[in-house]
C-alpha cells in the first residue's frame, strides 16, 4: 500500500516537541506561516527531562533574549517558578544571571497550552522516520507509520532521541530518555544525504522521595524575596515559593564510587560518546579531582504537588544498588528512597559546521537543525536555536530573507557563531566568558537590544510596542514621564537603566576597542614554545586543548572549540611577552 498523504500541507514542519521544537513552532506560526509540530508524544511537550531549572550563568541572558524576541520560555518559567535567584551577585552586572526553579508539570502544561492556543500551529502525534525528498528537493517528512507530511521547510529538533541508548551500570536499553522510545531511522536518512553524524552523551541524577529525607541534617536555601520575573512582559511573580537544600559528599561517598567504577559504563568502555565537560558525572568528579574532600549537592523540589527531589550534582550511571549505596553515605540521606535512578544516555548529533549561520543545512536547502542535534546541552541553548531556526525556516518558505544575530548583538549570536564556525567535540554549553562583548550583552538590557527585532518579525503582539518604544526613548534620551503608562516597564526601571548605561559606558567602549583589535590580530603568530599550562587565567578547557593542538596564529586559536574571546586576549598578551 502506498504511503498516505496528510491532508494539509505546511510552510514549516517542526520535528520534535522539546524546548527547541516549541520555540521553533511558535515562532513560525506567530509569523503567519502554516506550521506543523510533529512529536512522538503530545503529553511530553517541553518536558524538563533533567533539572527543574531555567537560566544560569550565560543561560539566563539567553532566556531573556529569547523573551525579548518574542519567545515563550521566560513566560513559561514565570508561570511555574517557585525559587528565584540571581547568580554572581557579588560580581558586576554584566555577568549577573537569573535562574529559577520550576514546577516541571506546570512548566510542561503551560507550554502545551501555548502550543495548542497558537493560531496556525497544528500539533500532531507521530514519529518522523525519514526525510521526504524528490531528487534534491526537500518535500517534507515521512512518518514511521507511513504518512507523508508535506512542507516547504523542515526543522529537526530531536534532542537526545536519535538512536538514543540509556545506560544504568552495564545494562543498556534503547531510549530517547527514561521511559520513552528513541527515534530510529532518521539518522540513517541524514547519513544517506551526506550529513555527518556523531555520538554524544549526557546524564541525569537520581530522584529521591522527600518523605525519606532527614532535612534537619541539610542546609536550607531560600530564593530571592520577592522573586523577580524572568520575562520582560511580567511585573511580578505571585507563585508560592519553595526552598532548596544543600548537602555534601564525603570520603565514604567517594570510596563507594571508586569501589564500583568497574561497573560504570563511563569507565568500562561501554559508552563511546563524549559527555558535557561542565556537567560531569559524580564518577568523573571523584576520579578527576581526587584532592577534593567533598562535592556540593543541591536537593531541589520537582514541583508543588510532588514529593520527588532532584539530587543536583550527582549525575551518575552506576548500577542501581551502587546508586542507593552512595546516596546513603550522605548525612540526611541515609534512608533515602530512590524514586528514579540516574542514567546516562548516548545519542546521535550532526556536526553544526555543516550549517549556515541561519541553522540551515548546506547539503539540503530548506532543512534546519536546532537544539541537541547540533551538539549543545541545556534547555536554554535549545530554545535560542529553536527560535532562530523557526524564524529562518519561515523566511525561507516565503520571502527567502534571512535573520541573523551577530556576536555583538546577543548571546544567541555568540552561540550560533561558535557552533557553525568552530563546531563541537563535546556538548556545548553557554557561559558569559564565551562572549567578547559581554559588558553590553547583559540580562537587564536584552529588551533594549532585541525587542524591536521581535516586533519587526511579528513575534510580539503590537499593543506592547508603543509602551516599549516610549520606555526606550526615556532610557536613551532622558526626561521624565511619571504619569505615562509604561507597564510592564516603569520609571524605576528607566532610572536603573540610565545609571547602568552611564557607569558601563567607558568599559563598553574599551571592550569594543579590544574586540576590534582582535579582529586585526587574526594573523598574529603564537610562539611555538608558549606554555599554556602555566597561564592560570585561561580556562582549564582552553589550557588542555591549546596544549594539545598548538595553534599557529590567534585566528587558529580562536577557532578551537571552547577557546573564548577572553582566552584570546590573554594569549595575545602572553605571546607579546614571549617575543619581547
Amino acid at each position: 500500500m502506498a504511503d498516505a498523504l496528510f491532508p494539509r500541507s505546511y510552510d514549516v514542519i517542526v520535528v520534535g516537541g522539546g524546548h527547541a521544537g516549541v520555540e521553533a513552532a511558535l515562532a513560525a506560526a506567530r509569523m503567519g506561516r502554516a506550521t506543523l509540530l510533529l512529536t512522538q508524544n503530545l503529553d511530553t511537550i517541553a518536558t524538563m527531562s533533567c533539572n527543574p531549572s531555567i537560566g544560569g550563568v550565560g543561560k539566563g541572558q539567553m532566556v531573556r533574549e529569547v523573551d525579548a524576541l518574542g519567545g515563550e520560555m521566560a513566560k513559561a518559567a514565570d508561570r511555574s517558578s517557585f525559587f528565584s535567584q540571581t547568580l554572581n551577585l557579588s560580581k558586576g552586572q554584566a555577568v549577573r544571571s537569573p535562574r529559577v526553579q520550576c514546577d516541571k508539570a506546570a512548566y510542561r502544561a503551560g507550554q502545551k497550552s501555548a502550543v495548542e492556543a497558537c493560531a496556525g500551529l497544528d500539533p500532531v502525534q507521530d514519529e518522523a522516520s525519514e526525510l521526504w525528498l524528490e531528487g534534491s528537493v526537500l518535500r517534507g517528512v515521512i512518518s514511521r507509520r507511513g504518512t507523508r507530511y508535506e512542507g516547504k521547510t523542515v526543522v529537526l529538533t530531536t534532542g537526545t532521541f536519535l538512536n538514543g541508548l540509556a545506560h544504568v551500570g552495564l545494562k543498556t536499553h534503547a531510549a530517547g530518555r527514561s521511559g520513552e522510545a528513541p527515534s530510529l531511522g532518521l539518522s540513517s536518512s541524514l547519513t544517506a544525504l551526506g550529513i555527518a553524524v556523531g555520538r554524544l552523551k549526557t546524564g541525569t541524577p537520581p530522584r529521591l522521595h522527600a518523605r525519606s529525607i532527614d532535612f534537619s541534617k541539610l542546609q536550607r536555601q531560600d530564593g530571592e524575596n520577592p522573586p523577580k520575573p524572568f520575562s520582560h512582559f511580567n511585573e511580578r511573580i505571585d507563585n508560592p515559593q519553595l526552598p532548596s537544600w544543600v548537602a555534601y559528599t564525603n570520603a565514604l561517598t567517594h570510596q563507594t564510587i571508586r569501589d564500583n567504577l568497574g561497573f560504570s559504563p563511563l569507565y568500562s568502555g561501554a559508552i563511546a560518546g563524549v559527555g558535557p565537560r561542565y556537567c560531569p558525572s559524580i564518577e568523573d568528579k571523584v576520579v578527576k579531582f581526587p584532592q577534593k574532600e567533598r562535592h556540593q549537592l543541591f536537593l531541589e523540589p520537582e514541583g508543588w504537588n510532588t514529593n520527588e527531589i532532584y539530587l543536583n550534582g550527582m549525575s551518575t550511571s552506576l548500577p542501581e544498588d551502587a546508586q542507593r549505596a552512595l546516596v546513603a553515605t550522605i548525612p540526611g540521606l541515609e534512608n533515602a528512597l530512590l524514586t528514579r535512578c540516574g542514567y546516562a544516555i548516548e545519542y546521535d548529533f550532526c556536526q553544526p559546521t555543516q550549517l549556515t549561520d541561519t541553522l540551515e543545512s548546506r547539503a539540503v536547502p530548506g532543512l534546519f537543525f536546532a537544539g541537541q542535534i547540533n551538539g549543545t546541552t541545556g534547555y536554554e541553548e535549545a530554545a535560542g536555536q529553536g527560535l532562530l531556526a523557526g524564524v529562518n525556516a519561515s523566511l525561507r518558505a516565503t520571502t527567502g530573507d534571512r535573520f541573523r544575530l551577530g556576536r555583538d548583538e546577543a548571546y544567541i549570536g555568540v552561540m550560533i557563531d561558535d557552533l557553525v564556525v568552530r563546531g563541537v567535540d563535546e556538548p556545548y554549553r553557554m557561559f558569559t566568558a564565551r562572549a567578547e562583548n559581554r559588558l553590553s550583552l547583559r540580562a537587564d538590557d536584552a529588551d533594549l537590544r532585541l525587542m524591536e527585532k521581535g516586533f519587526a518579525l511579528g513575534l510580539i503582539a503590537p499593543p506592547a510596542r508603543e509602551r516599549f518604544l516610549r520606555y526606550r526613548e526615556l532610557v536613551l534620551d532622558g526626561g521624565e514621564a511619571a504619569d505615562a503608562d509604561l507597564a510592564p516597564w516603569s520609571m524605576a526601571k528607566v532610572r536603573e537603566q540610565r545609571e547602568l548605561r552611564s557607569s558601563y559606558k567607558p568599559y563598553i567602549s574599551r571592550e569594543r576597542g579590544s574586540s576590534e583589535r582582535l579582529k586585526a590580530a587574526e594573523l598574529v603568530e603564537i610562539p611555538e614554545n608558549l606554555d599554556y599550562a602555566s597561564i592560570g587565567a585561561l580556562t582549564a578547557e582552553s589550557r588542555q586543548k591549546l596544549s594539545r593542538l598548538r595553534p599557529r596564529t590567534l585566528g587558529q586559536a580562536g577557532r578551537v572549540p571552547g577557546v573564548t574571546p577572553s582566552d584570546l586576549q590573554i594569549i595575545w598578551v602572553h605571546s607579546a611577552r614571549a617575543r619581547s
